[in-house]
């Protein structure tokens, strides 16, 4: 039997890094296969499994709009939340108009949390969930910082108005809709995140999300029959992403490779829910996407990202955008 000589032998190096290539690719088919063979699954019968009724926030335009009328379209009545009255009014016509469920309305400015105006509509949201079998909850409203921005340059009142949007009001509302569903034994609770959280390691000049909220609560909760998500998709054409997609060419790249509608995107996050980790991206694209964002090293998407992130400051220097009034509903 012939024997490699020390000089034909594989090099430590190369073997170390085929071992770890293997290792990649055996975790990377996993994670797809089981992607798929979830996708692969009957939706479930929300109305059956969880309650008569879902509270949505931020459901006048975007991903919160097509997530009410997926909902809608599945059975569910509604309690819709938003700032403004009159796209209340709207959003709640058109979801009675194409789908015979009833809905409720509830106006709440999020940014306003722990005010006295925010506690007062606090109150009306509880009221208006008294009684009622809210099954599913989907914390959809938020905002992102006003443009790309180091945060010694950013307005502290929109940071802060970003923080009671994003994490206190989102802890708010869920801490009124749970104490029904602890009752009733059963009930989902789905945060709208992102993937600049989860799926990349940093997210330079720009707002963060709440996954680790929805993790916490997935470990308090299942024992409860209360399943907990945050859904984590990258892109989707929204309002906010066309902003980003017009600061430069590799958003519009973005943009046009990987978003998808806010309908297309709805009909997915809908049928993962109850489906799945605590933290998924129910958009097949989204789900390769992250798979594949896993081959570069951190501090390539940290170049990146700044790279990129640094461009859109630049245009918004050149082109300043008013920084006040950004609404409550970008997703």
């Amino acid at each position: 039997m012939a024997f490699l000589s020390q000089e034909q032998a594989a090099p430590a190096w190369f073997l170390s890094l085929a071992f770890l290539g293997t290792l990649y690719a055996a975790a990377f088919s996993f994670r797809f296969l089981a992607y798929l063979a979830l996708c692969l699954r009957r939706p479930k019968d929300l109305r059956r499994r969880y309650g008569a009724w879902a509270v949505v926030t931020g459901p006048t335009s975007g991903i919160g709009r097509s997530v009410a009328l997926e909902l809608a379209s599945r059975g569910l009545n509604l309690v819709l939340v938003d700032l403004n009255a009159a796209n209340l009014k709207e959003i709640s016509h058109t979801v009675r108009s194409r789908h015979a469920v009833q809905t409720k309305t509830v106006v709440f400015d999020l940014s306003l949390v722990s005010t006295a105006q925010g506690d007062e509509a606090l109150r009306r949201l509880r009221e208006a969930v008294a009684g009622l079998d809210v099954g599913v909850l989907v914390n959809n409203a938020g905002v992102a910082k006003p443009g790309a921005v180091y945060l010694h340059e950013a307005d502290v009142e929109a940071c802060v108005r970003l923080m009671r949007v994003n994490l206190w009001a989102l802890t708010e509302v869920t801490a009124a809709v749970l104490p029904g569903m602890v009752e009733r034994g059963r009930g989902a609770v789905v945060n709208m995140g992102s993937a600049s959280s989860e799926a990349i390691p940093s997210f330079p000049l720009y707002t963060m999300y709440v996954a680790q909220f929805s993790r916490s609560l997935y470990v308090e909760y299942r024992s409860k029959g209360i399943d907990v998500q945050c859904q984590a998709p990258f892109y989707v054409a929204t309002r906010m992403v066309s902003v980003l997609a017009e600061t430069g060419r590799a958003g519009r790249l973005s943009m046009l490779l990987i978003a998808p509608t806010p309908d297309a995107y709805a009909r997915a996050a809908v049928r993962w829910i109850g489906h799945g980790p605590p933290v998924c991206a129910p958009n097949l694209g989204h789900e390769l996407l992250w798979c594949l964002a896993a081959v570069l090293p951190d501090f390539v998407h940290d170049w990146l990202r700044m790279r990129e992130h640094l461009q859109h400051r630049a245009v918004a220097q050149r082109a300043p955008r008013r920084r006040a009034g950004v609404p409550t509903t970008l997703k």
